[in-house]
């Protein structure tokens, strides 16, 4: 699953403003904390310092709001630096405050700036009291509250993330390993946990600036007060009352217009790293997820009510905030109630459609192919029926599909047995693909005998012809079954003559029954193993239905497509030479060398016959084309000679007990077996490239 892209925190507007700047931000910072480092040395005239201290107070109302629209912490990743850039601008306007108090304190109110003396006289109602309490109560929510929490939080946050990091990692090699990502997903990942663990790690240390901000602001209102009452009352001549007046009101000012922006970024700081477990923005999340609890709310609105009827205590504020619980309580219930019964109106026409379908069910049925289909006579249904058949056919069917899969590399489509009233009734058909294949017929508590050297039986019975090779053979009843082994004849059951004879059909036609669907499921299994091999060559070289092709040509001639991962290696070699599937097959062969050569090993050798040097010339003066347009153009007279030569040779061949191999050059082997194929389809055709260096062979002569 792909990563969705890091929403931007900032309006669209502010965020082209941005990229319009260019390079121009990264001077525009520089030029910040070198104005910064400017406030540390020179004197500031109080119409900057109040841009100064607006600018503050900007800046950290935009840094709360941010911090309560973005959707994860990762999306301001940059906030122990704005953290750290902050405290120190707050510090530097605290010095240079300072420096205008001490200096021009004695002038009067105006003498720090205008906002200074507004915060002073605005908020302290003229009492200095009242604003030493409550600039100490902002020290004390700051300090002792917010920081130490927000501080807390990203400590436990980085441990915790770091902790988690190897479980991570192992995660995203896992979900690579089986295929579910893509390498760029993967390393997009391991980017994001980096950052992750290396903010949360920035904002543990980022919180002791804030920490040390309070404790720095408790310092310099002492400072001056104390330090200002000595200068206005010993240096400029300022009554002592006067002095004490006009320093607390410019210092308390002082405090609060720093300490309210700290205040602010601190509860920005909380608010960040406390996004570890929300998902979205905050306020949206909140509200998603207080407003599944209705009750909640009605319970509230309820104590709200008896609180406003409780004698001595306020009526209308308790009554409004009981009215709005109550309200929201009821507003709730009915959305969730109207979401669950529109959840029971799809769930009604979920089943509507799914009886329609049902209904029409018999129908569709009807275009159903079956790939592979067995129908049985109403005599041959104890096969399938009676519980005591020992064994029963869809056992011995199931045990097939078994071993063809070990034997060829796929599984086969499921084979459906039927009855069917219209067929004779020791009768079976086998239908491959809705097309009748085979049929034959069995004689049920019966036994087929067969004699392998031809002669006769010598045992009483029904006089047969085995329905798979043809041979001659005999329907004996079950107690013979001891005297035929005793004679060395082959015994078998009616249902090993059905999957016997349905064993040939599939061998027959196996390539037809690799489908595209099995096709990907193969691919997406050996993905788990090789996701890099398949994710180079499908589908950028090569479709799912050329890998098909591919198989289905080896399958044709009897290899297995059990190794899969060598297969597709063979592919991805031949795909950037050339786009013919015969020749990536042939390429695939030549890689399965050691497996067809076992494959046709008897008794440590391979017995061959050679394509003579007069057929090897006359096919290659007979190919025309080049490249990938090559085709055979033999003469049909040529043809039938080479067909009655090949028959000529193959029938002596046998006579001897001999079942050669053809051994043709490579570039002939495709021509050469797609017409054996028309004439003797068992004779296997290997090329020089397909004998594995250490096979043996065993020359039974050429074809000439």
């Amino acid at each position: 699953m792909a990563t969705a892209p890091t929403k931007s925190a900032l309006p669209p507007q502010v965020t082209q403003f941005l990229v319009r700047l260019g390079p121009g931000r990264d001077l525009a910072l520089a030029l910040g904390v070198g104005a910064i480092i400017a406030m540390l040395i020179l004197p500031m005239p109080a119409w900057m310092l109040d841009m100064g201290l607006a600018l503050s107070i900007t800046a950290s109302v935009l840094i709360l709001m941010t911090a309560l629209f973005i959707e994860k912490p990762l999306q301001l990743s940059s906030f122990p630096t704005i953290l750290l850039i902050t405290t120190m601008l707050r510090l530097g306007l605290n010095l240079a405050s300072t420096r205008l108090i001490l200096g021009h304190g004695h002038e009067g109110h105006q003498a720090a700036g205008g906002v200074i003396a507004a915060f002073g006289e605005f908020l302290m109602g003229g009492e200095t009291v009242i604003g030493l309490t409550i600039f100490a109560i902002l020290i004390v929510i700051n300090f002792v509250v917010i920081t130490k929490g927000a501080g807390r939080i990203a400590e436990v946050a980085a441990r915790f993330s770091l902790d988690a990091m190897p479980g991570k990692q192992m995660a995203i090699d896992a979900d690579l390993n089986a295929g579910t990502i893509t390498e760029d997903v993967a390393r997009e990942r391991r980017s994001e946990i980096e950052q992750e663990s290396g903010f949360y790690g920035a904002m543990d240390g980022a919180s002791k600036f804030v920490k040390g901000d309070a404790v720095a602001a408790l310092l310099i209102t002492a400072i001056n007060i104390i330090v200002g009452l000595i200068v206005g009352v010993a240096i400029h001549g300022v009554p002592f009352g006067q002095a004490f007046t006009t320093y607390t009101i410019l210092t308390v000012g002082d405090g609060l217009v720093s300490q309210i922006p700290a205040l602010i970024v601190s509860t920005a700081a909380g608010l960040l790293v406390s996004k570890g477990g929300v998902v979205g923005k905050t306020g949206a999340a909140l509200g998603d997820q207080l407003g599944r609890y209705p009750k909640a709310f009605g319970i509230a609105g309820a104590l709200m009510g008896m609180l406003a009827l409780m004698p001595g205590l306020p009526f209308l504020p308790f009554a409004i905030l009981g009215g709005l619980c109550g309200w929201l309580a009821w507003t709730m219930t009915k959305k969730a109630e109207g979401a669950v019964a529109a959840a029971r109106v799809e769930e009604a026409a979920a089943q509507a459609r799914q009886k329609a379908a049902q209904a029409e069910e018999p129908i569709a049925r009807t275009l159903a192919i079956d790939a592979l289909r067995i129908e049985l006579g109403y005599g041959l249904l104890p096969l399938i029926n009676d519980a005591s058949a020992e064994p029963r056919l869809d056992d011995q069917v199931r045990a097939l599909r078994r071993q063809m899969a070990t034997d060829y590399g796929f599984v086969l489509p499921s084979v459906r047995i039927i009855d069917n009233m219209a067929l004779q009734a020791n009768e079976y058909v086998v239908y491959v693909k809705e097309t009748e294949t085979a049929r034959g017929e069995l004689r049920i508590g019966k036994l087929l005998v067969i004699n392998a050297g031809g002669g006769e039986t010598g045992l009483s019975g029904e006089a047969t012809q085995e329905p798979v090779f043809k041979l001659p053979a005999q329907w004996i009843d079950r107690e013979l079954r001891q005297e035929a082994g005793f004679r060395g004849l082959t015994v078998v059951d009616c249902g090993t003559v059905v999957t016997t004879h349905l064993t040939e059909i599939v061998k027959d036609n196996i390539a037809d029954l690799l489908s595209y669907a099995e096709t990907q499921k193969l691919l997406d299994e050996v993905h788990k193993d090789s996701a890099k091999l398949i994710a180079d060559i499908v589908p950028s070289r090569i479709s799912v239905s050329g890998v098909q092709r591919v198989l289905q040509n080896l399958l044709a001639e009897g290899v297995s497509i059990r190794d899969l991962p060598t297969i597709m290696e063979g592919v991805a070699e031949a795909s950037p030479l050339t786009s013919n599937l015969t020749q990536v097959t042939e390429h695939v062969r030549a890689r399965l060398a050691r497996q067809i050569s076992a494959q046709h090993t008897l008794d440590g050798t391979i017995p061959i016959v050679a394509l003579g040097a007069v057929w090897d010339e006359a096919f290659s003066e007979a190919i025309i084309g080049q490249g990938d347009d090559r085709h055979l153009a033999m003469a049909p007279s040529q043809l039938q000679a080479f067909i009655a030569s090949v028959r000529e040779t193959y029938d002596r061949l046998a006579g001897q007990g001999e079942i050669p191999c053809l051994l043709t050059s490579p570039s002939l082997r495709p021509f050469v077996r797609s017409i054996i194929e028309r004439v003797r389809p068992a004779t296997v055709v290997l090329s020089q490239n397909e004998i594995h260096p250490r096979a043996r062979l065993r020359s039974l002569g050429a074809i000439g």
